[in-house]
């Protein structure tokens, strides 16, 4: 729902149009950091500071006006980081002031060169840095001599407890403005009345850092500090939540906050988004609850319907909740809650909520695997009709993922999803743009073809965010990113290359943390790349433990890869079980990938029986689906899976004829383990229409066995890429009996003892080679 509350991400502080100014009843202070801040900015003027570090204090301006003091040592620091000669210059100007007298402070304030006063000040008067420094000046000098002289203690302070502890780099800041409420804007002396009206209204908050360390809290927090903190960490929520601050420390200046003011409404939605980061769903509810009933309750919500009012909200907390229900799987809660919605919703005659309950309507019925292509027509017409482009395209979407799976030409979707980017473009939609290249990516890989997806793939990773960057960050911890991440690690282990799928997999758990929404996208792929590697070298006790893990991410996927195991252990029975099982569930959920890949696990059960021409249907209904579905890779796994069914029953010629239609994709596009499993087949096809016989008895065609010695070369390249030691040992088993035909004694010397070698390295009984593909 991250059209509902877009604003809120970019601006907590805002809701319907209007800034909530007297949350905290909170006033700006003269404090020794905000002297420190002027003096940088009369230094930035005074010394000359080369173009790259001027543009590194430029931008750190504004975020030292706005947020929240810190103490010497972590200002220092800031500023030192941009430029050291500046950052020393400040250093020097604060300790003049401090170990001198009160003139010595009195004499800066009097010589600052402000828009006001200097006609050649870099600053212009309605810019940030001239309102800043226009605001402090008054402020100073609306203060008493007793009050001047309180500064002067304080800024005193600040400067000497940063030399007095140099080993701790964290300084209590409350003390420092603990006799500071006498220094107000609007009052210039100081009466007990006054005095009291400010204990209760001033209360003290707690601040975090600028910098996204997680030391303690300290320091008050002012109105526009308070928006700063919130806007910048909501923010961060959404585009990059590794540069926010940890769960537990959000949570800890969110209570702060909110025993101060219970009230605060966009505090509560800050903490439902922090609740969502570790899927605690009581809470998220809790905050989300709250955030609407504060925002009822506010002045700022008079009318009783329309846009604006008192239904709108009530509308929106439904929806709200229906989604966050979505999210964690509670599907009747979730339609209930749309329920509510609507009918709110059509009370007061509001399309657009509307027009997302019924986006959220579709997607619930795709949740529980109902055909909800209907409601997604109707979704699309509608979002059309009132001028909502996002809805629109969210629902092409829909419709080009649930066209894929019910087996639409590629032609057709990439059409329609042509015509969705054209729309992004026109109206800057970022995050569609996303969208639509990681499906375009999912598509592709499903097609069979791997190069074209990881070409979508790359061209997102690449693609510049047309979103406006905030806080230095760009876009890049989405769902989309994140799918594509998993879809480059899984092509790289595809060929092999298990090194930059170690770089890529690391990249993702940083950027996508254990905790977050997106977590499991990477872990499963993980595990997968891991079971797939451990199958292929033969390491069938370390893949048995991971189909646990994979079956709590993905059941269907878990069964899959049981079935392997218990395959490849040769428990026959059980695995046969449950790959039948497996198709019955697939079948009802309209999962044909998977119905397609268990026709052929059971095929390879028939093989082990000897039941070659029992495998026949099974292998033609499953080419026939691949087909029906453009599956190509499937289709192409498939037909050697034919041709390896019609060699056992005799007809060599017949399988190499149909390997010559499969052979071109599987090596265009497919996986190192199935091009070497196509070469393999290939090689002993040839050795089958040449005539060879093992025991030397008979004519055999010695060009086509010398292709097939050529043919089982490359297939022992990619199984050694790939450390597949049973596989490599039935190809050199196969070169020393076709070298001894030959007459090649050497090279039959070589392939035997290699053969030897990896035996008795596998201490195990090789399986029959005319048993498996």
């Amino acid at each position: 729902m991250a059209s509902v509350h877009e604003s809120l991400y970019f601006n907590p502080m805002m809701t319907n149009g209007v800034v909530h100014a007297n949350v905290f009843g909170i006033k700006d202070w003269v404090t020794p950091y905000k002297i420190s801040v002027l003096a940088l900015l009369y230094d930035m003027t005074a010394s000359k500071t080369t173009l790259p570090e001027r543009r590194r204090l430029n931008k750190l301006i504004l975020p030292l006006q706005q947020g929240p003091d810190l103490t010497l040592g972590q200002f220092l620091k800031t500023v030192e980081e941009c430029c050291p000669q500046t950052a020393y210059a400040v250093k020097q100007r604060l300790q003049e002031m401090a170990d001198g007298e009160l003139k010595d402070m009195e004499y800066f304030f009097s010589t600052l060169p402000t828009p006001f006063t200097a006609f050649d000040s870099e600053a212009y008067k309605t810019s940030v840095v001239g309102l800043f420094m226009r605001h402090m000046l008054l402020a100073y000098n609306k203060l008493s001599f007793s009050q001047v002289y309180k500064l002067y203690k304080s800024l005193q302070l600040y400067y000497h407890c940063h030399y007095a502890k140099p080993a701790d780099g964290r300084l209590s800041l409350p003390a420092l403005v603990a006799d500071d409420s006498d220094m107000d804007l609007t009052s210039t002396e100081d009466t007990v009345g006054d005095r009291i009206d400010r204990e209760e209204l001033d209360t003290t908050l707690h601040e975090s850092e600028l910098r996204n360390d997680n030391t303690p809290s300290s320091g008050p927090l002012s109105q526009k500090q308070a928006e700063y903190f919130l806007a910048r960490q909501a923010y961060l929520l959404k585009n990059d939540e590794n540069k926010a601050l940890k769960p537990a420390a959000l949570q800890e200046e969110l209570n702060n906050m909110l025993k101060f003011n219970p009230d605060f409404a966009e505090a509560h939605y800050l903490n439902y988004l922090n609740s969502m980061r570790v899927q605690d769903i009581f809470l998220s509810a809790h905050c989300l609850l709250h955030y609407f009933d504060r925002l009822i309750l506010s002045g700022n919500e008079g009318k009783s319907n329309g846009d604006e009012g008192y239904g709108r909200s009530l509308r929106y907390a439904a929806l709200n909740l229906a989604s966050l229900h979505c999210r964690f799987g509670h599907y009747q809660q979730a339609d209930l809650a749309l329920q509510e919605a609507v009918r709110i919703a059509q009370e007061s005659n509001d399309h657009v909520c509307l027009q997302h309950c019924l986006s959220w309507l579709y997607t619930l019925e795709q949740m529980k695997g109902s055909d909800s292509t209907v409601l997604t027509e109707d979704s699309v017409k509608m979002a059309a009709h009132f001028c909502l482009p996002y809805l629109a395209s969210l629902g092409i979407q829909s419709l080009v993922q649930q066209g894929a799976t019910q087996g639409k030409t590629a032609h057709k979707l990439m059409d329609a999803l042509k015509d969705t980017d054209i729309l992004h473009w026109k109206h800057s939609l970022s995050e569609l743009i996303e969208i639509s290249l990681a499906q375009t990516t999912s598509i592709w890989r499903m097609y069979g073809k791997s190069t074209m997806a990881l070409q979508q793939a790359q061209l997102l990773l690449n693609m510049s965010s047309l979103e406006q960057v905030n806080f230095g960050v760009q876009q890049n911890n989405t769902e989309a990113f994140a799918v594509a991440l998993c879809h480059l690690a899984e092509l790289h282990a595809e060929q092999g290359l298990y090194c930059a799928v170690s770089d890529i997999l690391q990249h993702l758990k940083e950027q996508f943390p254990p905790h977050s929404q997106h977590a499991k996208l990477w872990m499963l792929c993980d595990l997968k790349i891991q079971f797939d590697r451990h199958m292929n070298e033969g390491k069938y006790h370390l893949a048995e433990p991971l189909v646990t893990a994979i079956s709590a991410l993905n059941k269907t996927e878990g069964l899959y890869r049981k079935a392997q195991v218990l395959k490849a252990l040769n428990r026959s029975t059980e695995a046969y079980s449950v790959l039948q099982r497996l198709q019955v569930h697939c079948e009802r959920t309209k999962c044909t990938e998977v119905v397609i890949r268990v026709m052929l696990s059971t095929a390879e059960l028939h093989w082990e029986s000897c039941g070659f021409s029992t495998a026949l249907p099974l292998l033609l209904q499953a080419l026939a689906l691949a087909r029906q579905h453009h599956l190509q890779s499937l289709a192409s796994e498939t037909i050697l899976h034919l041709a390896f069914t019609q060699l056992m029953l005799g007809v060599p010629e017949h399988a190499l004829s149909v390997l010559h239609e499969a052979i071109e994709p599987v090596l265009a596009h497919g996986s190192v383990m199935d091009k070497g499993r196509a070469l393999l087949l290939t090689a002993r096809c040839q050795m089958a229409v040449a005539g060879f016989r093992p025991n030397g008895q008979g004519q055999a065609d010695f060009h086509l066995a010398g292709l097939a010695v050529d043919t089982l070369n490359e297939a022992a390249g990619y199984f050694s890429k790939l450390n597949c030691k049973e596989r490599l040992r039935d190809v050199h088993y196969l070169q020393a009996l076709l070298h001894r035909s030959l007459g090649q004694t050497s090279h039959c010397h070589k392939s035997a003892m290699l053969f030897r070698l990896l035996d008795q390295e596998l201490q195990s009984p090789a399986p029959p080679v005319s048993m498996r593909l």
